[in-house]
């Protein structure tokens, strides 16, 4: 169960967005024993799931599925290579890329990226409650 609170922290949006969603029905909680409005894990995840914007790929085909779109928040060029830096929601997310690449794409401060990822390897950690 999760407070509103923690729920908007996940979702990436504010805790009245939340209340909001709740009121209108989009979102389903209870009470707790206290009064206070909680979402089952469960909810959430279907919620979170349905709300995700699937193809932000323009018509283009892919394999990957895991698609961030933010705003670029730094870009540090050098004479070969430029790490790209995009703020995700409540994520920062680093790219490391040819200058050429950055260049290419018109990676700016202020612009609006999506990073896509397709690794063969991801860690998945459960924070410690």
């Amino acid at each position: 169960m999760f407070r509103i609170s923690e729920a908007a922290a996940l979702l990436g949006v504010s805790a009245d967005t939340v209340r909001r969603w709740v009121d209108s029905g989009r979102l389903t909680a209870e009470r707790d024993d206290h009064g206070h409005r909680i979402v089952a894990g469960r909810d959430l995840a279907a919620f979170a799931r349905s709300q995700a914007v699937r193809d932000e790929r323009g018509g283009a085909t892919s394999s990957a599925r895991n698609r961030l779109r933010g705003i670029v928040t730094e870009v540090v060029r050098d004479g070969v290579m430029a790490q790209v830096e995009i703020a995700a929601g409540p994520f920062r997310v680093v790219s490391l890329m040819s200058r050429e690449s950055a260049d290419d794409l018109g990676l700016e401060p202020g612009v609006v990226a999506v990073a896509v990822v397709k690794s063969t390897n991801v860690v998945v950690e459960r924070p410690v409650a």
